[in-house]
């Protein structure tokens, strides 16, 4: 199993580790500390020895940040994760705090006594927050300080080793382009802006770049490095050597000069030593490597990473091979849900589904030979009340049976080397409540309009978001978190810059890959979502249109419960995507699936509906 189902943190020692992190704040001469999610590399997904929030907290979301005083201790969270908060931490110990409408930049000026001094490790946040923490502080008369160590890896005792994972090389087949290409371009944008270099942090970046590949992160294939691509000479990777094989240091050195972590501090100070200009993004690069180069005299140039755009916008290889795996991964799912159709209610539970459906992954692989690498981010595995968790983590002590009358929710996804996926299905386990079904159908009806969505050139993701929430909206419902983020190339599951949210203003460019997943969530009861990839791309030309439009094509191919479904809340229109998605569903997979009893279930699971 690429998933593991064991606890990995727990409430019970918060009350005595935030006692043991003020008793250091104390020493440090701070009133308060950060202790982000994020690593060193400011990732979303972070290895064992960078799990500081959850060591602390015992809360193990994607996203947060933990802000602690001698008085109080808040974990800021966004509205996927609030019921899991209350979960897994110590309420006694910890309050909630607003990811979205109160981060920690606007709570203090708000909250904190006057002359409040906030201690933050400036490895672990970017340039861009510490400024904006700074300015808060300003508000009160208070003081950002920027300590030398991290107080809570102290008391830290058994903390894991960093990770040491094997690299291997994305073949141009799948990566589309060179990565001397890429190197290439990127310095030619940098010699454009009259830099010495550019600074690229972003693992993902790195392993884009050099068509790389690691494993150094649980289901994100991205080696931990970093590099300095300089606007003359040779591109600078660092790369634990033990990571790196005879082949792949081969290949490295025709590209690169590869180095180990401990010199990278020296090499960026070389690059910015009397006034060397160096391009940076101030929201991915930690406010360390910026203080540094300041220390020998050298000059932060703020820039987007020149990788974030091009990387996102996927080439013909790219998207073609990401097509090649949701076919596959359509297969997998189908022999998924026939299997989970046959099971009675109250058989199996959600631990059961999760393995049923990465054995289903593994096996197709195998057959189609394009093995499955991973996982793309632990399942959701949600049945009854447990699928309105939206960011559900199935556990031996919260196992539950799938039971009748329940719905039942599967978020989950896959790695295969030639794409990542991520598809959501909310099914019904025996006969369920007519009033559900209205909210699996609103629910759909916002997928659809996103799916048929057409727009102008320079369309932002906050300006599509409302299209999926429109039917809920008017039923007095909605959901706590975004329609779509954008999804790398055997990479990342959740990429940016590009997405569909209130917040997304990023312009969608063409093959840009995006989740569409509205949902409707009932806390104690159920929760509903609805998930298809799609890309973007341009649209085909209509009779009287008199300006180039864009639309979305969709990658995922699996059946979507139409038991749930009811046709006299749906429009003509609506209905006749929903049956010729279901008949290009059938097209698609029948080829591939060779059991018969599964091609019966895919016959029937794509009728058309009237």
């Amino acid at each position: 199993m690429f998933q593991s189902f064991e606890v990995k943190s727990s409430p019970q020692f918060g009350r005595e580790r935030v006692t043991a992190l003020r008793a250091r704040l104390a020493e440090l001469g701070i009133d308060g500390f950060l202790v982000p999610r994020a690593d060193e590399y400011q990732g979303e997904y972070v290895p064992a020895s960078a799990e500081r929030l959850a060591w602390l907290t015992g809360f193990t979301g994607s996203a947060g940040i933990a802000l602690i005083t001698q008085r109080e201790a808040v974990v800021f969270v966004d509205g996927r994760y609030v019921t899991q908060l209350a979960e897994q931490v110590d309420g006694t110990v910890f309050t909630g705090g607003d990811l979205v409408n109160e981060p920690p930049h606007i709570w203090l000026p708000r909250h904190a006594p006057r002359g409040f001094r906030l201690g933050i490790d400036p490895w672990l946040h970017a340039g861009a927050e510490a400024r904006r923490l700074e300015k808060a502080l300003g508000q009160i008369d208070g003081a950002l300080v920027l300590l030398d160590g991290n107080p809570l890896d102290a008391i830290w005792n058994d903390r894991p080793s960093e990770p040491l994972g094997p690299v291997s090389i994305q073949k141009q087949e799948h990566a589309g382009l060179l990565a001397g290409e890429k190197i290439a371009e990127i310095a030619r944008h940098v010699k454009e802006k009259n830099a010495a270099a550019v600074l690229i942090t972003d693992p993902s970046s790195v392993a884009w770049i050099f068509n790389i590949r690691g494993d150094d992160v649980p289901h994100t294939p991205h080696p931990l490095s970093r590099a300095i691509i300089p606007a003359e000479g040779k591109a600078e990777i660092f790369l634990d050597p033990m990571k790196t094989g005879i082949e792949v240091s081969a290949y490295l050195a025709q590209l690169s000069v590869q180095r180990p972590p401990s010199e990278f501090l020296a090499r960026l100070s070389a690059f910015a030593k009397d006034g060397g200009k160096i391009l940076i993004d101030s929201e991915l690069t930690p406010l360390a490597l910026t203080k540094a180069i300041a220390a020998v005299g050298g000059e932060v140039v703020e820039a987007s990473d020149p990788a974030k755009l091009p990387r996102a916008c996927k080439n013909r290889a790219e998207l073609d091979g990401s097509a090649q795996a949701h076919l596959q991964d359509g297969v997998a799912m189908v022999e998924f849900l026939h299997w989970l159709d046959a099971q009675p209610p109250g058989s199996i539970t959600e631990i059961d589904a999760v393995k049923a459906l990465e054995a289903a992954r593994t096996r197709v692989g195998q057959n189609m030979q394009n093995p499955l690498k991973d996982i793309s981010f632990d399942t959701i595995s949600g049945a009854g009340e447990h699928g309105a968790v939206i960011h559900y983590r199935v556990t031996t002590e919260t196992d539950r049976k799938l039971e009748a009358g329940e719905l039942f929710l599967i978020d989950s996804g896959a790695q295969y080397i030639n794409g990542t996926t991520d598809i959501t299905r909310t099914v019904a386990v025996g006969a369920v409540a007519e009033d559900w079904k209205r909210f699996f159908t609103l629910v759909l009806k916002g997928m659809i309009a996103i799916s048929a969505a057409r727009f102008p050139k320079g369309t932002r993701g906050c300006d599509l978001d409302p299209l999926a929430r429109i039917a809920l909206w008017k039923a007095g419902g909605d959901y706590a978190h975004g329609t779509g983020h954008g999804v790398g190339s055997y990479l990342s599951v959740h990429e940016g810059p590009q997405r569909i949210s209130r917040l997304a203003t990023q312009e969608l460019l063409p093959g840009m890959i995006l989740s569409n997943e509205p949902g409707y969530y009932r806390p104690g009861s159920f929760g509903i979502r609805i998930e298809n990839l799609i890309y973007v791309k341009a649209a085909e030309e209509i009779d009287g249109g008199d300006q180039p439009m864009l639309a979305f094509e969709t990658l995922t191919w699996c059946p979507i419960d139409r038991r749930l479904v009811l046709p006299a809340l749906m429009t003509l229109e609506e209905l006749g995507w929903l049956n010729r998605y279901h008949a290009d569903v059938r097209e698609k997979l029948m080829p591939l699936v060779d059991n018969q009893a599964v091609r019966d279930w895919l016959v029937e699971a794509t009728e058309p509906l009237a």
